[in-house]
């Protein structure tokens, strides 16, 4: 996608307090991109800008990737299942997702955010933390910072995002969702407890349903309430770590710092079938498919994993996971494969309807520091050179051009029925 060159800083921000509120004890940013993948899509379909959208499976399988403001303003989120997407806003545009995209537009935002400070954490491909207290002699205060940032992602990629400045990246990211869309709150370190105590009790990190329903039978539904409770009382009722945590919240004490270059925690992959599937030898085939995919992503980030994890979704939605720890990391396909297969077989679920499985490496080190370590008798498989030598003819000739002879044939049988 082009890029558009950067011309200065952008219109004031809107709502909220965004330039005259005092900022000097607020070095955190959370900048958070508005309904990212949707708006991305927009860029080439600007005939909908202004209408009810949803990024995800026009099929009504799976769930709801991104849905534009009009779409939510209908009760659409993030997360919700398709098919009750299309029932709460059936008048709502269907755009199947394209990937690719995300992550160009994702890696030229994060490129913007570097380019103001080195301390940036990213927390999925459309937000991130940012502690700008190193820029503000050559870039300003930290609100300038945001609206800096704000302009830069506008003027380049034409899409929005909104920024909360405050002294911690708790506060910040609660900030930044008061004032979505495209907007900048500032809340000065003065003002913090008066920001967090009108809020509901839910906006807390670490406040589910199960936290919210045990808090709202003691009476607590805001901050404010929760604040007041003796903190023994509420370690008492939710546990000692989250009892004090919750109480530390609530008075806006939140000391983790940005922390840059975090690596991912895993890679995975998970397919949602257009019909419910309970032949094992489907499965097995959409097993091998995402192991695929998992061990490219792996090998193109540079990583190997240790724990392979496979997710089995039923037809009635209820969802087990089971995962398994090799004896030594890997990126090879063959080898996640074989081991997803295993967790599948001892699942019990291999006659049972299912509607969705997943793939996914966890335990992630850099792949450059990992050795490999023969057996008495062990020979090499060749699985990795074969393997990354499908990387290099997928990548100049495309994703079909090399192809596991078990998928192949899986597509000719599908083709037949």
């Amino acid at each position: 996608m082009a890029r558009k060159q950067i011309t200065g800083v952008g219109p004031a921000p809107r709502g909220g307090s965004g330039g005259g509120a005092d900022d000097s004890g607020c070095p955190i940013l959370h900048v958070d991109m508005d309904a990212f993948f949707a708006s991305v899509e927009l860029l080439e379909r600007p005939e909908l800008r202004g209408l009810p959208v949803i990024v995800g499976s026009p099929s009504g399988r799976g769930v709801v990737l991104s849905a534009t403001y009009e779409a939510r303003a209908y009760g659409v989120h993030s997360a919700m299942p398709m098919s009750r997407a299309r029932r709460v806003c059936p008048q709502a545009a269907i755009i199947p997702p394209s990937h690719g995209k995300y992550g160009e537009v994702s890696k030229g935002v994060m490129e913007i955010f570097h380019s103001v400070t080195p301390l940036v954490e990213p927390i999925a491909s459309d937000e991130a933390f940012l502690d700008v207290g190193g820029a503000r002699k050559r870039l300003g205060s930290p609100a300038a910072i945001a609206r800096l940032i704000r302009a830069q992602v506008r003027e380049r990629y034409g899409i929005t995002c909104s920024v909360g400045v405050a002294s911690s990246k708790f506060v910040a990211k609660l900030a930044s969702k008061q004032c979505k869309p495209d907007g900048l709150l500032v809340v000065p370190e003065a003002d913090v407890v008066a920001f967090l105590h009108p809020l509901p009790v839910s906006a807390l990190w670490g406040v589910g349903e199960r936290t919210e329903t045990a808090l709202t039978r003691l009476g607590i539904r805001t901050v404010g309430d929760l604040a007041r409770v003796p903190v023994p009382t509420l370690q008492r009722e939710l546990g000692p770590a989250a009892g004090g945590h919750l109480a530390a919240l609530a008075w806006g004490r939140d000391e983790r710092p940005v922390t840059a270059h975090v690596p991912d925690k895993s890679i995975g992959n998970e397919e949602t079938f257009s019909v419910d599937i309970d032949d094992p030898e489907m499965i097995k085939r959409e097993l091998l498919r995402l192991s695929e995919r998992v061990a490219s992503r792996m090998r193109k980030s540079g990583y190997v994993g240790r724990t392979v994890s496979v997710k089995l979704r039923r037809a009635d939605f209820s969802t087990i996971n089971r995962s398994k720890t090799l004896r030594e990391p890997t990126d090879v396909a063959q080898e996640i494969y074989s081991t997803a297969c295993a967790l599948f077989g001892a699942s019990g679920l291999e006659r049972v309807r299912l509607r969705l499985v997943g793939v996914r490496m966890e335990q992630l080190t850099p792949a450059d520091g990992a050795t490999h370590q023969l057996s008495l008798g062990e020979r090499e498989s060749g699985w990795r050179e074969a393997e990354r030598a499908m990387d290099k003819a997928i990548r100049r000739f495309g994703p079909d051009a090399v192809v596991p002879a078990s998928l192949v044939r899986g597509r000719l049988d599908e083709m037949d029925a």
